[in-house]
């Protein structure tokens, strides 16, 4: 569990040190920081693209294969990312990071479940993305200080190694998975017809993109807005780490007692929270609190997600549980992107939060629909 955890933890660092990084990439490439955040955008892209190919086209290999071939691949993409001579290169080694990101979760979230005792599924599924958590208390602040001061590359640096500390682990640690059931293109694939799967992964697209709308511009948001040094962003994105940690744990223990109770909690809080983060952001404490509040709100909802999709998904299981990343980096794409676009249109810094808040009320509607047309399926079937 801890190997599988250490690579949603290389992967958590990679996807969240760029917003921190942000303003360093836009003045070395000279490129505006909404700009910049496009490299946001494009390892979400990548997500979204590398998660059903690879996890329909490699549905015959060997699970813990998979999982070491996908961590190496990640380990190159981020090594492609440091030696990147243009941002137009950067954007294309992020995009290649985030190709097996997916698939990684996937594959490692079913493992998790497959080994886990009766009744714990959620939280063995929470424990895996703990390492995503966790991340954003270690792994982001420390890699964020670490290219505000050096270099914002050498973050990237960091993340290489830890993703070779990954292959060695899972090659070490990790058992054959040979109970884990091995499918074909074909069977995965048939997730895309169900209609519960696809409603699924739009409440993850639609609801989840509020907090990256915020986290994106998270430390622009605290300098100019809250008025703190720049040396306290990563004071500000530990709490931000330890909101997520608390949220991850918080959403598998409330999914193994009612999965579809525990995805409303969620995202209701994240409606109130980035609401109330418009007002919170112009005072240092407050706007310190409301950042663990909003990484709190978004990782409380992620194991509901993915646990609904397991079960939703039948024997189409590794497509559905990679898809859920790809619907949740749709998220990430489009919250940078709006994000990106209120602040080019003279809003200011406090209008993403608006702006996720209104996708959260979104996605608090679709899934309601979503829940309704299960129900009446349900009833309606002899």
């Amino acid at each position: 569990m801890l190997a599988l955890a250490l690579g949603g933890f290389g992967i958590g660092t990679t996807e969240f040190v760029t917003m921190g990084l942000l303003p360093d990439i836009a003045r070395d490439f000279a490129i505006s920081e909404p700009s910049a955040g496009h490299a946001v955008s494009a390892y979400a892209l990548g997500v979204v693209v590398g998660a059903p190919l690879i996890a329909a086209l490699c549905a015959r290999v060997a699970r813990k294969k998979l999982l070491i071939v996908l961590m190496a691949a990640f380990t190159l993409g981020n090594i492609g990312t440091v030696l990147a001579p243009t941002f137009g290169t950067l954007v294309l080694a992020r995009f290649v990071s985030g190709l097996p990101h997916g698939a990684y979760f996937g594959v490692a979230s079913l493992a998790a479940a497959t080994l886990a005792p009766v009744g714990q599924r959620a939280k063995a599924v929470a424990a895996v993305m703990l390492g995503l958590s966790v991340a954003n208390v270690v792994g982001v602040p420390g890699a964020t200080w670490l290219g505000q001061h050096f270099g914002w590359r050498d973050a990237y640096v960091v993340v290489a190694v830890i993703g070779v500390a990954t292959v060695a682990a899972l090659w070490r640690y990790v058992p054959a998975l040979t109970s884990m059931k091995i499918t074909n293109p074909m069977t995965e694939l048939g997730a895309l017809r169900r209609p519960q799967v696809l409603l699924t992964l739009a409440v993850g697209a639609i609801g989840f993109g509020g907090m990256f709308a915020v986290y994106t511009y998270i430390a622009t948001t605290m300098t100019d807005v809250a008025g703190m040094p720049i040396g306290a962003v990563p004071i500000v994105l530990a709490l931000f780490g330890l909101g997520m940690i608390v949220g991850n744990i918080g959403g598998g223990i409330l999914a193994d007692r009612g999965v579809d109770r525990s995805i409303f909690v969620a995202m209701i809080a994240m409606v109130v929270i980035l609401a109330g983060f418009v007002l919170a952001a112009h005072n240092p404490v407050t706007a310190a609190i409301g950042a663990f509040l909003v990484g709190a709100s978004g990782a409380a909802l992620a194991p509901g997600l993915q646990t609904r999709l397991m079960d939703v998904a039948a024997d189409a299981q590794t497509l559905a549980a990679a898809l859920n990343h790809a619907a949740l980096n749709m998220a990430n794409a489009a919250g940078a992107w709006l994000g990106g676009l209120v602040i080019a249109a003279g809003l200011g810094y406090t209008a993403p939060a608006m702006v996720g808040a209104l996708l959260a009320v979104a996605g608090v509607l679709l899934f309601t629909l979503t829940v309704f047309l299960q129900r009446r399926s349900a009833h309606n079937t002899p």
